[in-house]
């Protein structure tokens, strides 16, 4: 899958390996580097925290969206990160640690069968 797919589409299905990518690249590009300006005694570490939350929104939910569509689930799932904790911490379980549906579901073709046929 592109890269430019899997960052701005909302079509389509992801396996849990670019879900975990993804994060794990946002962690170091946005989070690392305020923990670093946190700790040489910047108060802008929160100003590039949400800077960097608002360069992200779009990727993250078409990521997130991707997902849901692996679990059979629609993209309106995506309106769960609205309720506090309890909403991150369902995406989380669900995104990050649940399989997808095997097999081809209506958002497209499993993207584990696919990777093994290639």
């Amino acid at each position: 899958m592109p890269l430019t797919h899997l960052l701005f589409s909302f079509e389509g299905r992801i396996s849990r390996q670019p879900y975990w990518l993804f994060i794990l690249s946002m962690f170091v590009v946005v989070f690392v580097p305020a923990m670093l300006i946190f700790d040489f005694g910047s108060d802008s570490a929160e100003t590039f925290v949400d800077i960097g939350s608002l360069i992200f929104l779009w990727p993250t939910l078409a990521v997130q969206a991707k997902r849901w569509h692996d679990r059979d689930k629609s993209a309106w799932w995506l309106l769960i990160n609205l309720i506090p904790v309890v909403g991150a911490f369902w995406t989380l379980i669900e995104n990050g640690f649940l399989e997808g549906t095997p097999g081809p579901n209506r958002f497209g073709f499993d993207p584990l069968s696919i990777a093994n046929e290639a």
